[in-house]
């Protein structure tokens, strides 16, 4: 089982700015989880503001995730770029609380961006 909690705070970078160095210290906060750290073929259940997505790690950044009645009904192979704030700023890899899950759909132009992350929960 992997830890979907807390994890340890960083130390601000004096050459990130404030916002950048707010941002990164509060997804440490509120807590989540690297693709890379949960096992292939292991299970989250992502809950955001407006939707449940169910995803499946395939291994290398790649999912199967369905949980949006448009872009994803059924489970649909996906590449998985990380958690943003709703900016440019990418947290890759990492799908956080608080955060905005992008990710890469075969037949959609550009990433594809959740409503924010409410709870992140291990399915086994």
């Amino acid at each position: 089982m992997i830890d979907v909690g807390h994890s340890t705070v960083q130390i601000p970078n004096p050459r990130l700015g404030d916002q950048v160095n707010r941002n990164i210290i509060q997804s440490e906060i509120e807590g989540g989880v690297y693709l890379r750290d949960l096992p292939v073929g292991g299970r989250l259940l992502i809950h955001t503001w407006n939707r449940v997505y169910t995803l499946v790690n395939r291994g290398r950044g790649e999912a199967l995730l369905c949980g949006h009645p448009k872009f994803c009904p059924e489970p649909v192979a996906v590449t998985i770029h990380g958690s943003t704030w709703g900016g440019s700023m990418l947290k890759a890899g990492f799908l956080g609380r608080g955060m905005r899950l992008e990710f890469r759909h075969p037949d959609y132009k550009g990433p594809i961006t959740t409503s924010r992350i409410v709870e992140l929960r291990q399915e086994q």
